[in-house]
């Protein structure tokens, strides 16, 4: 595919001489991005284009606090091709000339997910097994993005457990091609991008349960199979959704596993943090601050890990959170709004809906700290 050089919209042209603009602007003490630099590391979030447009506030906010952005959306297979070969690059265009412009890396999210293949592809994986249709589409995009994308998540979410022996997820691709589909994918990947990292991003892995315990072996098992086959593959993302009602994470489990990836030989990103709420009913202070412990807990233990690299939230404030209080969590609390209110929005990110700091917040930039004392 030829490749063009990326240039901004019109919108996009009026914005990039922007670069501080809301609340937080105005502040002068040291972003995470500078507390993370400060072990080695590095803080970004997951984005959308079209908030980063249309929102001064949290604009200022991501170009203060991030250095490395994660598209939310418009790098995912039913983004970029709705029909066949008829890509839309346009969001994910806007997004990177943003990222290059203000001096930002941009990772690239995500190549192979079951979550986002689009109807018409899994008809045909399904009835053709062709790999010219997943080859096709992995050439569109790493060629487009070579040398602008420098860190790839090939393969997200491969791990389901309770269904196979060998752990993975049944999906189109394992249908498909089999278990090869992820050193298949990553070979492909390597060929298109071959300057590029190139990871597997995986969820749950954190909590102290058996059902966390059997994904984190099964997961570890997966690594160590890609490895003994020459596969590609040069890190893997935590993705670090957490969740309060399944207690806290525990650093006599988390943090073998932590050291059994690095003994792989591999770096280790944390991709997609942010917080699950549990108790609704709780007051707003009391919510925050189960929110801020359940975070300084899980990053104090990610970020003694060395090989831990850098930590991005998915997204920076409740407002744009996809976590949403849910029907089931209204029917648990059911009679504890005497005034007839609604909990509003999971306060899960470090900003809250209104742009302002939370504890969280104050709970990444802690560990953050610490991270960076441990280091000397």
């Amino acid at each position: 595919m030829t490749r063009r050089r990326l240039l901004p919209s019109a919108a996009m042209l009026g914005l990039f001489g922007a670069t501080g603009s809301g609340p937080a602007s105005a502040v002068s003490d040291d972003s995470l991005s500078q507390l993370a630099a400060r072990s080695g590391r590095y803080f970004g979030a997951a984005v959308r284009i079209e908030d980063i447009l249309a929102e001064a506030d949290l604009r200022g906010t991501v170009l203060r606090e991030c250095v490395s952005l994660t598209p939310e959306f418009a790098l995912k297979w039913d983004a970029v091709e709705r029909s066949p070969e008829a890509f839309r690059f346009g969001p994910i265009d806007d997004l990177l000339s943003f990222a290059v412009q203000q001096g930002l890396r941009m990772r690239g999210h995500t190549l192979l997910w079951h979550g986002s293949v689009p109807d018409w592809a899994q008809a045909q994986l399904r009835s053709q097994r062709s790999w010219t249709l997943v080859q096709r589409y992995m050439e569109a995009v790493l060629s487009r993005y070579r040398g602008t994308i420098g860190q790839w998540d090939v393969v997200n979410e491969p791990i389901e457990t309770g269904y196979r022996m060998d752990g993975l997820r049944g999906s189109v691709f394992l249908e498909a091609f089999g278990p090869d589909y992820v050193v298949r994918a990553l070979h492909e990947a390597r060929r298109l991008a071959p300057g590029a990292e190139l990871m597997i991003n995986e969820f749950a892995l954190e909590a102290d349960s058996k059902v966390e315990s059997d994904r984190r072996y099964h997961f570890l098992k997966l690594l160590e199979r890609l490895k003994r086959a020459g596969a590609p593959l040069d890190g893997v993302g935590l993705q670090a959704h957490l969740d309060l009602s399944k207690g806290p994470v525990r650093a006599v489990v988390y943090a073998p596993f932590l050291q059994d990836i690095a003994g792989l030989g591999l770096f280790i990103a944390i991709t997609e943090l942010d917080v699950k709420e549990y108790d609704y009913a709780q007051p707003v202070d009391r919510r925050d601050r189960d929110v801020a412990d359940a975070t300084a807990r899980y990053l104090d233990i990610a970020l003694a890990q060395p090989a831990v690299r850098g930590v991005s939230t998915w997204g920076m404030s409740d407002r744009h959170s996809w976590l949403r209080v849910t029907l089931e969590d209204l029917a648990r609390h059911q009679g504890s709004w005497k005034d007839g209110s609604t909990p509003g929005f999971n306060r899960g990110l470090p900003f809250n809906s209104s742009m302002r700091r939370k504890p969280m917040y104050h709970a990444i930039a802690n560990a953050l700290q610490h991270a960076a004392a441990r280091r000397g």
